[in-house]
């Protein structure tokens, strides 16, 4: 085996060590060794970097002494350590004593070494740490040990980063401190209070992947569940003994036989050894067996498979009994935490009580943002990196704002936070006596506020005088809360609701508009890219029976009232609007033939591909207004997926080019004499609402709870003043500078309040 063939095995193992490893600490020990072996020097270290004191802590070595392991600490940029982290770049040294920034630790007996070669360790932009080897002999590292060394450290950055986000591997200087983990913002706020770790129930594809803090703890309960499950599967056996055949009961021999010590436990146990929490252990161990039943040629073997998999649900089903999916009671301030968390299970916590939703999985567009944004809870979504187990009970800090949670935060950020909550109280109770004033300008230009909803019409009370109309209602909410399509009267029935409730008022109700992170339950769709896929009106045209029934039902739905308006969802071609048009107008003529008179209502295209800004002569001639969609616009424009927490740092509705397209948008619109409103997070933010209202955009439509602090932004500026503004940010190359810009005016004119913190 040659050198390099020798490497590459050394390094496919190391990293299945460092994947698999239990305890990383013991695994970056092994680490160590196998690279000092495989590039045939005298010593390999890793050093950590501490973000908070900027500085890098020898935390494994092999060959330097190890009574220096967690007590050499180096500043960002002192010594060869810390100029290799500061550059965020190798640095290879044949003589490494001679070079300027050297420095000698008496403790650790590297003086003895020439020789010198440091890899920074990155992940996403981030320093995690430095990889070093050292040789006593003068020796200039090749290119092949630099490129191993450098293949090393982007493998091992992921899984440093994990370790880091998990809590699996700290530095001494990061003992008892508050954890921060980031995921991607779903609906604004900040909420204090107690953790609340809700599990999944019994299924095996939605078992997270969680490193044991106890694997013996994981056993003896694997243990105890699977003695439950035999248990419970003796006593079904003994009810049915006389009401089914020795042949079926047979079934119950078998079941007995998996569950038996040499099968089942021990492969679960192996995998629990290897790194694996127990439930995950369970769900992989079965996943493996059944994938393998299912594509045997046996039909008996085959059959076995649907009999593996109910066992692996009965055993995760008593795991899960240990930390139970939902509480019997839960804490005043409950910040409730999960894998995946849905609507039903929001009904169950007491309103009073849920201050706070975080999930591992789901995205800004999902069906428990949209209802966490109407109801105003500060929700984070995408935290990947949340160790679910060790976070239940915790203090924490979620700040819905920036998509971070500060677990166990310490004195300092915890008495930040209350301030910040305790000003958002008082600023809310302020504005509220002027909810009902209209939104006008100092200099009386009025800018119509709307409201987005897609849920049961229980605020229309209180919303009715403070808005002037409904800019979204989205028609795919009620269809994700059932297990069917729902049927023609029932949409009816829901849409009739809506458009009484808010009467006189206009409503848009836009098409179903599915795809992309929107599945229905019962009409997946699985797709590569599905942003890029089958989503909108692409899915709704190419059936045809969905969508006549639900433009019926909305035709049915606004006899006698006069103020529905139809929105046609992710439009790219004016070919789709002709298509929409024809479904509506036959529509119209089969509720004619059936002796019911209705007339075409005002139909409007949602601008959200940016296709359409180029489009907008020809989609004039068709609908009668506009309706710009930003969050996904903003998505498609700056090629970012803003659930993607790896890239959601770069969507940024105030992003200069961005800012141009709707500039651009408006004059279209007030050219060709169409009204055009816009519906995302940017109309619910005050300053990007006063950036709107000067580009020309007739409505701004926004969830409730961004009302208040967007009519109070309008109501202390001139529209003069507003204009200014658009022009001065106009000016701007970068996003940055529009936020600084933006901060700066708002402070000026003493409305910074209305803003969301900063850090």
């Amino acid at each position: 085996m040659n050198t390099k063939t020798s490497k590459l095995a050394v390094l496919r193992r190391v990293i299945q060590e460092v994947n698999g490893a239990r305890n990383l600490n013991a695994a970056l020990a092994t680490m160590v060794r196998r690279i000092r072996k495989a590039m045939r020097t005298d010593v390999c270290s890793f050093y950590l970097y501490d973000e908070a004191f900027e500085s890098l802590v020898l935390m494994e070595t092999i060959g330097l002494r190890t009574q220096a392991v967690g007590r050499v600490i180096l500043p960002l940029g002192e010594g060869l350590v810390g100029l290799v982290a500061k550059r965020s770049e190798p640095l290879n040294l044949e003589d490494a004593q001679a070079h300027p920034q050297f420095r000698y630790f008496e403790s650790t007996g590297e003086e003895r070494y020439s020789s010198f070669l440091g890899i920074p360790i990155i992940h996403q932009r981030r320093m995690l740490g430095v990889l070093v080897v050292q040789q006593a002999e003068k020796r200039c590292y090749d290119d092949e040990d630099e490129a191993f060394l450098v293949t090393m450290a982007a493998q091992l950055a992921g899984v440093l980063a994990h370790s880091l986000a998990t809590g699996n591997l700290t530095s001494p200087t990061q003992a008892k401190r508050q954890t921060m983990f980031k995921g991607v913002p779903a609906s604004p706020g900040i909420a204090m209070g107690e953790a609340v770790v809700i599990t999944p129930p019994a299924d095996l594809d939605s078992v997270p992947d969680l490193i044991p803090s106890d694997e013996a703890f994981e056993i003896a309960r694997l243990k105890e569940a699977l003695e439950k499950t035999r248990e419970e599967i003796r006593a079904a056996g003994k009810r049915l003994v006389n009401r089914i055949s020795a042949q079926e009961l047979a079934l119950f021999d078998a079941y007995q036989q998996m569950l038996g010590e040499s099968a089942l436990s021990k492969e679960v146990e192996k995998r629990i050894r290897e790194g694996q929490w127990a439930p995950g252990a369970l769900a992989d161990v079965v996943r493996r067996h059944v994938q393998y039943l299912e594509r045997v040629d046996d039909d008996y073997l085959r059959e076995r498979a649907a009999d593996v998999r109910d066992l692996g649900r009965r055993v995760l089903a008593h795991l899960q009994q240990d930390t139970p999916s939902t509480p019997e009671t839960y804490p005043d301030n409950t910040i409730l935490v999960g894998d995946e968390l849905s609507v039903a299970l929001l009904g169950e916590v007491p309103r009073d009580k849920l201050k706070g939703l975080v999930s591992v999985r789901g995205s800004s567009t999902s069906h428990v943002a949209i209802v966490a944004r109407a109801m105003g809870i500060p929700t984070v979504l995408g935290m990947v990196e949340l160790p679910l187990p060790r976070l239940s009970g915790a203090p924490v800090v979620l700040d819905g704002h920036r998509g971070r949670l500060f677990v166990r935060p310490g004195p300092e950020l915890e008495s930040h936070y209350a301030t910040l909550v305790a000003e958002e109280q008082e600023l809310n109770e302020l504005l509220e006596h002027e909810q009902d004033l209209p939104s006008t300008t100092t200099d009386d230009y009025t800018m119509p506020l709307m409201v987005n909803t897609g849920l049961a019409v229980d605020a229309v009370a209180l919303l009715k005088n403070r808005i002037s109309g409904v800019g979204l209602y989205r028609t795919e909410v009620p269809f994700m809360i059932t297990e069917r399509f729902p049927g023609e009267k029932e949409q009816t029935r829901l849409y009739r609701d809506q458009l009484e409730g808010f009467s006189p008022l206009p409503v848009v109700m836009r098409t179903l508009d599915i795809g992309g992170d929107k599945d229905l339950p019962y009409f997946p769709i699985d797709e590569a890219n599905p942003f890029l896929g089958w989503r909108g009106m692409r899915v709704t045209l190419d059936h045809p029976e969905v969508l006549m029934v639900q433009l019926r039902a909305m035709l049915k739905a606004s006899q006698g009232l006069d103020n529905l308006h139809v929105l046609f969802p992710m439009i790219t071609n004016v070919a789709e609007v002709d298509e929409a048009l024809r479904l509506m107008d036959r529509a119209i003529v089969e509720l004619g033939e059936e002796g019911m008179a209705v007339r075409r209502p005002r139909v409007g295209v949602m601008i959200e591909v940016p296709a359409t800004l180029y489009q907008m002569d020809a989609l004039a001639k068709r609908v009668d207004f506009f309706s710009v969609g930003s969050n996904d616009l903003t998505q498609y424009f700056l090629a970012v997926d803003r659930n993607n927490p790896r890239v959601s740092d770069l969507y940024d509705a105030l992003h200069p080019a961005l800012l141009t397209a709707l500039d651009k948008l408006a004059r279209d619109a007030r050219r060709l004499n169409r009204p055009i409103t816009l519906c995302g997070e940017l109309a619910g933010d005050p300053a990007g609402a006063l950036l709107l209202m000067a580009m020309g955009f007739t409505g701004l439509s926004m969830n409730a709870p961004s009302l208040p602090k967007v009519r109070a932004a309008i109501r202390r500026v001139s529209f003069s003043d507003a204009r200014t503004l658009l022009v001065e940010v106009m000016g701007k190359d970068t996003p940055d500078e529009v936020h600084q810009h933006l901060r700066e005016r708002m402070t000026q004119w003493q409305l910074a309040h209305l803003l969301p913190p900063q850090d």
